[in-house]
This record gives C-alpha cells, structure tokens and sequence, in this order.
C-alpha cells in the first residue's frame, strides 16, 4: 500500500485538497490502486492553539508515508513567514526535497497573455534547486536596530547539490525528448554559479543525447515573454526558479492552474498548488480547484502510474476548454462543481457513462 500523508493547512487549502483526495479516491478505487490516506491537522490553527508548527511526533510519522498532499499554509491572524518557514520550508529540508518541478502548461489559447503565443508555443518544465542557494538560511545581523545595522545572507551551492539537480534535470530532459536549458546569473555570481556552469558542462558529456543551452537569468525572463516555445526543460537555482516559475504560472493562464512537486526519490515527496491559501475567498465554496487536482496527477505519476497522470490531464483540459471552472477562469462552477466534473470526466475516460 501507497501512504498518502493529507496536510490540507489553511484558507482554502481545505476545500481545495477535498478536491484532489476526490480524484485520488476514484483513481484508487476503479484501477485498485491500494492508496491509504491520512490527515494531518498542520497549519494556523494549530500553531494558535498549541503555539506549535510540525511538532517531532508528526514528523516522524510523515517519514513513514510515500506522498505528502499539501493544500496551503498562511494565514492573516498569523504573523508572515512563521506557517511558510515552520511548516512548508521545514518538510522541504527534513526530507531533503532537493527538487522543485514545476510544469508551466497552457491548456486554452484564451488564457494566454502573450499576443500570438497559445498552447503549442506555452509548454515547458522547470526544475528548481530546492534546498541550497540563497534559501539555505545562512546570514545574521551586524548592529541589529541600529544606523549602522548589516545584514547578510549567503548563496549556498554545493558540488553535490549541483549535481545531483543537474542529473534529475539531464534524466527528465531524455525522458521528455526535450532539450535542457541552464540558467543563471554566472557573470555576476562568479564563485556559486561558475561551480554550475562547471558541473553543467562536465555532466553534458555524460548525456550527449540531449540537447543544452544556456541563458543568464535576465535574459531567461525576456526569453520566456517572447519565445516560450524554445524552452523544454529549464534548470536552475532556488532563487531563480522560485522567480520565473511564478512568471511562468502567469503564462499558463494564472496560479490557479500552477503546481508543484518537492521531491526526492529516496524519501518522501511533497505536492501541492502554489496558489497560497487565499484567506480572503475562503469557506465559500469558489476557489479553483484545477492546480490541486494538477497535483493529484503529479502524486499518480510519482507513485508509477504515468497514465494515470494521463488521464487527469487530460481530464483538465477538457474540463477547461468546455468552461466547466470556476469564475476565476470565466466559468459557473463552485469549487466542489468542478471535482464532481473532473471525476466524471475521468469515468468516461474509462469508459463508464
């Protein structure tokens, strides 16, 4: 059995994640999948309740799953950063999810923001360093409240961590088909990203068979408005990626269509929506569901059941192109609409009317 740790948080990562398990569920019962699910109260309400953020018990317990199926963390009664860095960026570096994979794909031209691009030229992968670089947390203050305060924070990037995010990027670029494209910011950084332009070149040789290219990081961004349809799959680090895969989820049409993996095969990995919780929207039954459905098909394909993943795409898609969303995309749909849709969709997939 696949355990399935379910971590909705806050705002609307309830009801969104009900939507994901909703898919979850059907794809376990109808393909006999043996998907065990359990919930775990993380987020606000804990950390104001009890004062605590991911307390050992629960931590040890995670490492016992094979997923984790996060729906959102933050929350205006508490102060930013505490639920983001306690909850979301402690899992990331407890279980050493090294990579963020972020698919950037457009499903409808009519979401497009670029003039003359649509879903033939919008459709590329990022693979984002998820653990070193500027993230690591390495810095302090000189001075603190003072005129002559300092604060530093240092770029981390280790031959290991280089490398063993190049390889995922190199071994996801051949299995894709696709060309793999660097990027950094190797002219100005030139102690942290000339390790990676060493560790890029010296691991091309290892994969011939895939075609590479380099952009700096400014010029990325450019690339990525005028000539999306270029990229396959873009590897870079943790500030970077963090960047342009939110620029990327505004080509795709919005966050409400962005999703992420935080993995590492050889312990638990995490997935979820990028939306944030939305504590505006909450409790009334609108939020999209789409991107947590997007992850639920990212937890199928993790757990080896590729064409199931598949189908969950393709599910959206049609969900999308026949306006069955909610009003963010244009649609009339609630939040629990458009799960009850998606899963219908996927029982004509199958075949079952």
């Amino acid at each position: 059995m696949a355990k399935i740790a379910v971590i909705p948080g806050d705002g609307i990562g309830k009801e969104v994640v009900n939507e994901g398990v909703k898919v979850l569920e059907y794809l376990n019962s109808t393909y006999e999948l043996g998907l065990g699910f359990k919930e775990f109260d993380l987020g606000a309400a804990r950390y104001l309740k009890y004062g605590e953020l991911v307390p050992d018990n629960i931590l040890n317990e995670l490492e016992t799953f094979d997923a984790i199926f996060l729906g959102a963390v933050g929350d205006p009664a508490v102060e930013p950063g505490i639920l983001e860095k306690g909850i979301l960026l402690k899992l990331r570096f407890y279980f050493d999810q090294y990579v963020n994979l972020r698919p950037v794909k457009l499903y409808n031209d009519r979401f497009s923001p670029l003039k003359g691009k649509g879903v033939d030229e919008i459709n590329f992968t990022v693979v984002r360093e998820n653990t070193e670089g500027l993230y690591a947390g390495i810095g302090g203050f000189l001075k603190k409240d003072t005129p002559d305060e300092i604060a530093t924070q240092e770029m981390i990037a280790s031959r290991k961590g280089v490398d063993r995010i190049l390889k995922y990027a190199f071994e996801y670029a051949r299995k894709t088909g696709g060309k793999l494209t660097v990027s950094d910011k190797s002219n100005v950084l030139t102690y942290a990203h000339n390790l990676w332009q060493r560790a890029f070149k010296a691991m091309a040789q290892e994969y011939s068979d895939v075609e590479t290219n380099h952009y700096l990081i400014d010029a990325i961004t450019m690339k990525m408005v005028r000539n999306p349809e270029i990229f396959d799959v873009i590897v870079t680090c943790n500030l970077f990626g963090d960047i342009i895969t939110d620029l990327g989820a505004e080509l795709q049409g919005g966050m409400g269509l962005a999703v992420s993996g935080n993995i590492n095969p050889d312990t638990v990995s995490m997935f979820e929506p990028v939306h944030g919780s939305a504590p505006d929207i909450a409790g009334q039954n609108i939020a999209n569901p789409l991107a947590t459905i997007l992850a639920a098909g990212m937890i199928v394909e993790y757990l080896g059941h590729e064409e199931l993943s598949a189908m969950v795409d393709q599910a959206v898609q049609s969900s999308i192109d026949n306006n069955k969303v909610t009003p963010d995309m244009g649609g009339e749909l609630s939040t629990s609409e458009v799960g009850n849709h998606l899963v219908k969709v996927l029982k004509e997939l199958k075949g079952d009317k």
